[in-house]
This record gives structure tokens, sequence and C-alpha cells, in this order.
């Protein structure tokens, strides 16, 4: 199986040497046809496990809040009352944890205080089984 290629003398046209591209073509549309026909249709929802019937009443009117401010020099305020030690805080935070009914605990470090100050309010909060805690204040962080 040889192919002659004619001499540029000649008046014969030359042979063409590209791939016919077009059956490959028709292929891949068929392909992509069916691609999209098998594809089962997504929807755009999350299934949630939500609770059924009423819900409890609550136990109190007012749910109860503790806010632990941290200021700028890394100082740590119990509402309001100034902590000497990183113990002093733990010792609260375990009274807090042991509640059955567990208050809320909203953290408000100031716009000047080193990370590590308030890492360490979270960290020990974490470890120590505080639930709901939220830091409070971050409109002053904005800019």
């Amino acid at each position: 199986m040889g192919m002659s290629v004619g001499s540029k003398g000649s008046g014969d046209p030359e042979v063409m040497m590209d791939i016919n591209t077009t059956p490959l073509i028709d292929v891949m549309l068929v392909l992509i046809i069916m691609l999209i026909i098998t594809i089962p249709i997504q929807l755009h929802s999350v299934n949630l496990n939500m609770p059924t019937g009423t819900p409890p009443p609550p136990t109190t009117k007012e749910p109860v809040v503790v806010t632990i401010d941290v200021d700028f020099d890394g100082t740590v305020l119990w509402n309001g009352e100034i902590l000497p030690d990183r113990a002093a805080l733990e010792d609260k935070l375990i009274r807090v944890a042991a509640e059955p009914d567990q208050p809320e605990v909203h953290l408000r470090p100031n716009k000047l205080v080193e990370y590590k100050s308030v890492a360490m309010v979270m960290a020990s909060a974490q470890r120590l089984g505080v639930t709901k805690l939220g830091i409070v204040g971050n409109e002053q962080f904005v800019k």
C-alpha cells in the first residue's frame, strides 16, 4: 500500500494527506448527547431532618448571658470583673459548662488585642465544654 504523490510539473492534483474529522465530530456529538440524557437531574435542595411536633416551651424567659471582655493589653474581664490569671478564667468556665442549661457566653475582644489572647479564651472554653459561645462586637473590625 503505497501512495504516489504526483510531481509538481504534472497537471495531476496533489493527494490530500489530512485526516477526515467529520466522522470523529459526529461520534463526539452523539456521545455528548448520550451523556446529557443519562445524567440524572440535579435538584438544588438540601435534605434536612427537621423535628416533628410542637417544640417544648422554653424553661426560662430570658437566657442567662455571661460576657467575657478581652482588653487591648490581654486582660480578661468576666461580666466586668477582672480575672487575675487563666486559672480563674478556667474555673469560671468549668462552672458554666457544668450547668444543665448552659448560659450564653459572649466573647467581646478589643480591636487592638493580640489574637493569642482571644484564642486562649476560645480554646479554654472549647476544651472545658462550653457549647454556647459567640463573638460579639464584630462591627468594630469593619474598615
